[in-house]
């Protein structure tokens, strides 16, 4: 359907031709970025579950991975919750590899050669987000935005721990400048008219958003030029792109999801008929689950979704998290906490951990597992940064158990079956893997913040047995690489992480 990832070369071919001044910096950025994708690689290599992988040895100063063919890949210990480049260079059988592109190729396993695609188009994406941001300067720093998407602006590297942190393929670079939140552009939606026999809406959907008996659904341009193929329609939305980049800001009212049919790190971003039928039903759940938490979290409303039957033609309108902010108070997307420097104490790290902890096992306790990831999960904060409470949007892929939802007397909704769950391994699975592995981790940084944040938080938690399992088992974690190892198996795979609360001081990656 899509061009393939383009290369380094390619990238920097169309960015002399549509953004010229950049092309320099952009050049001057590649090796960083080149060193920030093998890292979140080398990672992957050295914790997920590969088939190809025999064994792994482990000393304080090296990590050496047996390959199944008689080779040996040999880098630097391996921290799997530190979030800065820090592997530059790693050997296999003898060659030394700086790029992870060239490296996947070179290690010859099934399916490499697609990934090293995507991995060289992660590093050239990385490098063009990299090279389109102003000049930094000491006092626009301190000074914290005030609009919702300007934040989300503030994540230039997208995911903290995949290799296709910034993989983008189907988008030709004067697409990603036009349409990626790092650049910082304002995007026309097109509102398609469709007459509403034809579509299925849940919730309420806005009167300027009808035109008498058509729907205007909004879309994404990407969208309706590379797959919808008609024009966009007469009237437009303007909007400002947030992380998931098929997500925008409408100024002064909703967040508005789009269909998005490209691969963006992991997964194609269409909106399913299914997640229409049940998007009103989960919210008013949600809604008044999140009231259990005595204010400690609040989680946006659906307003109203539309689909026309398709997933490639479906939009939802969410509540800006902004609603639930006081004057004064921010509401900052964790992913964004690394740019304000409040991560550095670790006084504060600890307060915003035990914030987290506290309500995500709260909820599971009661029988939801929140995807509680660094985009999901945005922070409330005073205005001189104090951790006030937590917003969490984008319910689609959470998951609840009906028989635990039973036992707190809680009813259980009517909703798709893959949201429903009593297996306490898919549980934490779901919850610790996306606030642990993900949203915490990439606050902390690395294992040793991640451990001095975790254990006076842990410590004052009551001992169920989701506490045990995130005491004392390994931290789970999905298998980003091993997933787009594997295309003929659909679903999560998982790895276990380990647990910094029972590592050896100093010892990060045993």
């Amino acid at each position: 359907m899509h061009r393939p990832p383009a290369t380094e070369t390619e990238v920097a071919e169309e960015l002399a031709a549509v953004r010229p001044d950049l092309a320099p910096r952009y050049a001057a950025r590649l090796p960083g970025a080149r060193a920030a994708v093998l890292t979140r690689l080398w990672r992957a290599l050295a914790h997920e579950p590969l088939p190809w992988v025999a064994g792994r040895e482990r000393t304080r100063d090296a990590l050496v991975l047996r390959l199944r063919d008689g080779r040996r890949l040999e880098g630097p210990p391996s921290d799997p919750y530190a979030t800065s480049g820090y592997v530059t260079a790693v050997r296999l059988a003898g060659t030394v590899h700086e790029d992870p592109a060239r490296l996947m190729r070179d290690l010859a396993v099934p399916h490499g050669d697609s990934l090293a695609a995507e991995l060289g188009h992660s590093v050239a994406s990385l490098a063009l987000s990299r090279a389109d941001q102003p000049p930094e300067d000491e006092a626009a720093s301190r000074e914290w935005p005030v609009t919702d998407w300007q934040w989300e602006q503030r994540v230039v590297d997208g995911h903290p721990f995949h290799p296709n942190c910034r993989s983008r393929p189907g988008f030709s670079v004067a697409e990603q400048l036009a349409y990626g939140p790092e650049h910082r552009p304002a995007v026309e939606l097109g509102l398609l008219p469709v007459p509403e026999r034809e579509c299925l809406v849940s919730g309420a959907w806005p009167e300027d958003l009808r035109d008498g008996g058509r729907l205007l659904i909004p879309v994404h341009p990407w969208q309706a030029a590379h797959v919808l193929k008609q024009p966009r329609g007469e009237r437009v939305l303007a909007a400002h792109p947030l992380m998931s980049l098929r997500t925008l800001a409408v100024p002064g009212g909703p967040h508005v999801k789009t269909s998005l049919s490209a691969r963006l790190t992991s997964s194609v971003r269409d909106i399913s008929v299914g997640s229409v039928t049940a998007s009103a039903a989960l919210s008013a759940f949600a809604v008044d689950l999140a009231a259990r938490t005595d204010g400690l979290l609040h989680i946006t409303r659906t307003l109203g979704a539309a689909t026309a039957g398709s997933p490639e033609l479906a939009a939802l309108l969410r509540e800006s998290p902004r609603t639930y902010a006081a004057p004064g108070e921010h509401v900052v997307p964790v992913a964004a906490l690394p740019t304000t420097g409040l991560p550095d104490s670790p006084a504060w790290t600890e307060e915003f951990t035990r914030l987290a902890l506290t309500v995500g096992l709260r909820l599971l306790e009661s029988g939801v597992a929140l995807e509680a990831h660094g985009q999901n999960l945005l922070v409330v904060l005073s205005g001189s940064g104090a951790p006030l409470r937590l917003v969490y949007r984008d319910l689609a892929d959470i998951r609840i158990s009906p028989a635990r939802l039973s036992q707190h007397g809680i009813a259980v909704p009517e909703l798709p079956a893959r949201n429903l769950t009593d297996d306490p391994t898919a549980l934490r699975r779901k919850l610790f893997g996306s606030l642990v592995a993900g949203a915490l981790a990439g606050t902390a940084g690395s294992v040793t913040a991640l451990r001095a944040a975790l254990e006076p938080a842990v410590r004052d938690l009551p001992r169920t047995p989701d506490v045990v399992a995130l005491r004392e088992q390994p931290v789970p974690a999905k298998a980003l690489t091993l997933m787009r190892l594997s295309p003929g198996m659909p679903g999560d795979q998982w790895t276990g992480l380990p647990n910094p609360l029972v590592l050896v001081p100093g010892a990060s990656d045993q």
